[in-house]
């Protein structure tokens, strides 16, 4: 384990700083460090910037163990105190951090949060270490012009929060529990924008690299998203997938459906994405509090809120599709404010490549452009830092006014950030000294930056000040699960939303009866490509469960034309035979043995009535395999919507004028089976002459 950043780090000398403290608390202004002068190296005046400038988007950049991290806390805790809230997306976890803070700097504030293998390093006891913890925060502070009960006033200002998407170590967020439409949003432009956010992440989660726009996989999806939003249909993720084999649609574009999107890979596609549902863990991604920029940035009393989202827990998949959900979120809840040239919230995002790279274009970098392009005109502050300057996209980032420059590790990083400079400073139509800031950018030690932007004249270079919070340095879960349970105000894990009911998915296993018949706790099964499914209409006087529910089993329904015709008995008989049997193991014409001929066609409806949730019994065993097309395994999403009645998957509508059995499922019927109408006809009674004889 390697000793805490804050121990490593020495503050400046108290006299250095001694006049800085009467300055630094403007409203409306971010003490930042302490200017220095470039040929002396000698400390200046406080570095006091104006928290408008933050409108026109900031960019940090600095290796490992240049104070980038500091800075950033820094920067958030002059929010804070000002009443500004900030959405913080944290890649590695040192930025929640800024919940570590202790108004009495007690020794006993930071023993939990200090690691042994320090203490035995350096030869002293915990308590001692502690101690010693205390005095260097408080030395520090006082160091940088600040005093103890800045901590107090930055505390009493915001509620922190920690949030841990797909863990309950922090609060969980409910990312895909909902994919409804903003309430009250017609805008063409932000309703596009969000269903591409949405259909990104989704796609991104299940490992699918899809352009907006351009692949067929994120067209298909936005478009089934858009039907469905149009017909006022709530949905979640179970809908989604289920709508993928038979979408609300005729045609996408000018194509016809199975043109542009045949119903074979559609099936594929909705079983890539059960496959995801179906994965352990999936739920967390269900439960918690639901993804609200507002509910982020600001609590239910309208209290400013620093929200800390660690991602450092997911894979990389994970983390791109939580990316572009929230920045496609962000965008949504930006064009709903006011306008504004005020600082009203900033968006903060630390280890951003990947996200924005130069040469490609991953889902997250749509929305990210978006807002360093857009935001500004609403009062939303975007600050973006990496450690790798040469994944970024300059292009994108010209519109930042404001860049920190530490130390970088390579001349390839500091010649990369200094055509970006380059480009930035031509775009604004102002002159650019590539020498000289060269050189600037050699002589950064620790903890010194070098700021550039468009509303100065020249560049400063500059000391960050000490922060009011302890730099642990990253976070485990079991810490942020901790840090989240004893933080003032902050709900801790499983206190809040209620969880589901019951998990999305189960096990198969434990859905079959030892009879092979149909046990009760499966999902509305994924049906292959051409089985339409319906639902029969209620009916008095149907069992009920234990729990005081009816339920639905899967059922074959079975639709066929029998014509008889003989010209010299003038005999010519149509009649139409609607069957339904129970799904069983049994295939072909012996699908049909305990079937029931109906007089007429049964009421169905396209999906079963509202109400509470109880789970469809599955299709066992071969029929399972068939029905699944080999996806079995995997299981299938619980429905989301009530169970009274009876549900049947219905067969293929194929009508046919021989009487070839059309009405009967493929899957049921092998090569050469024969027809169903052999089957029927004892159960539809004789035909008979028009006269009335028998035939």
């Amino acid at each position: 384990m390697t000793e805490p950043k804050s121990a490593r780090r020495a503050p400046a000398a108290a006299n250095d700083h001694a006049d800085a403290g009467p300055g630094i608390e403007g409203l409306g202004v971010f003490y930042l460090g302490r200017s220095l002068d470039t040929e002396t190296g000698r400390p200046g005046p406080p570095l006091l910037v104006d928290a408008r400038r933050f409108t026109t988007h900031a960019v940090c950049v600095g290796m490992t163990g240049s104070g980038k991290t500091g800075l950033l806390v820094g920067l958030v805790e002059e929010a804070a105190i000002d009443g500004i809230p900030t959405l913080i997306v944290d890649p590695k976890g040192d930025l929640a951090n800024i919940l570590l803070t202790f108004p009495d700097l007690a020794p006993e504030s930071f023993r939990p949060w200090l690691e042994e293998d320090a203490a035995r390093r350096d030869g002293i006891t915990m308590d001692e270490l502690a101690a010693r913890t205390a005095r260097r925060w408080r030395e520090g502070l006082e160091s940088s012009g600040q005093s103890v009960e800045r901590i107090g006033r930055l505390r009493a200002a915001v509620d922190m929060a920690v949030y841990t998407p797909g863990s309950r170590s922090g609060r969980p967020l409910a990312l895909l529990q909902s994919l409804d439409p903003p309430e009250g949003d017609d805008d063409p432009e932000s309703r596009r924008d969000r269903i591409d956010s949405l259909v990104s992440a989704i796609l991104a989660l299940a490992g699918i690299d899809a352009e907006p726009g351009r692949s067929r996989e994120h067209v298909l999806l936005a478009s089934i998203v858009d039907a469905l939003w149009r017909s006022g249909q709530r949905i979640d993720f179970a809908t989604l997938v289920r709508a993928i084999p038979a979408p609300p649609l005729e045609r996408v574009g000018f194509l016809d459906l199975e043109n542009f999107y045949p119903a074979g890979e559609r099936f594929q596609l909705a079983s890539r994405l059960n496959t995801v549902a179906a994965a352990p863990g999936f739920e967390a991604w269900l439960q918690g509090e639901p993804l609200d920029v507002d509910r982020l940035l600001w609590t239910p009393a309208g209290r400013p809120r620093v929200s800390v989202i660690s991602i450092a827990h997911l894979s990389d998949m994970q983390r791109m599709a939580f990316v572009t959900l929230l920045t496609g979120q962000v965008v949504s809840w930006m064009r709903a404010q006011g306008g504004t040239s005020s600082l009203k919230a900033l968006f903060l995002m630390d280890e951003v490549f990947g996200y924005m790279p130069p040469t490609a274009n991953p889902p997250s970098k749509g929305p990210l452009l978006t807002l360093l392009k857009q935001a500004r005109a609403f009062g939303l502050g975007v600050v973006l830092a990496t450690q790798n300057p040469v994944d970024l996209d300059y292009k994108g980032l010209s519109n930042a006014g404001t860049w920190f420059l530490g130390r970088l590790q390579t001349a390839r990083d500091k010649a990369r950030v200094l055509d970006g400079l380059e480009g930035a400073a031509s775009s604004a139509g102002r002159g650019f000294d590539r020498g000289r800031l060269d050189r600037l950018l050699s002589g950064l030690e620790q903890r010194m930056f070098l700021m550039h932007s468009v509303h100065e004249e020249a560049e400063t270079v500059f000391q960050t000040r000490w922060t009011l919070s302890y730099l642990r340095g990253p976070l485990l879960r079991e810490e942020i699960r901790r840090l989240t349970a004893s933080a003032p105000g902050i709900v801790a894990p499983g206190i809040g939303r209620a969880p589901l009911e019951r998990p999305l998915v189960e096990p198969v296993e434990a859905e079959m009866d030892r009879s092979g018949g149909l046990a009760l706790g499966a999902g509305r099964p994924l049906l292959p490509p051409g089985v339409r499914e319906v639902f029969l209409a209620p009916r008095s006087g149907a069992p009920l469960t234990p729990d005081g529910l009816l339920r639905y089993q899967p059922t074959i329904l079975g639709r066929a034309r029998v014509r008889y015709a003989k010209a010299s008995a003038r005999i010519e008989v149509d009649r139409e035979l609607i069957c339904i049997a129970p799904a069983t193991d049994q295939l072909g014409e012996a699908a049909w043995d305990q079937g029931e001929v109906l007089p007429e066609a049964p009421q169905v409806e396209m999906g079963p009535p509202p109400g509470h949730v109880r789970p469809v019994a599955r299709l066992p065993g071969r029929s399972a395999r068939l029905w699944h097309a080999g996806d079995v395994a995997q299981g299938a999403p619980r429905s989301d919507v009530a169970d009274h009645g009876v549900a049947c998957p219905n067969a293929r509508r194929r009508v046919s004028a021989r009487g070839d059995g059309g009405g009967v499922p493929r899957s049921y019927r092998p090569a050469g089976a024969g027809v169903a109408r052999r089957r029927a006809r004892p159960r539809a009674g004789t035909l008979r002459h028009p006269s009335g004889e028998s035939r």
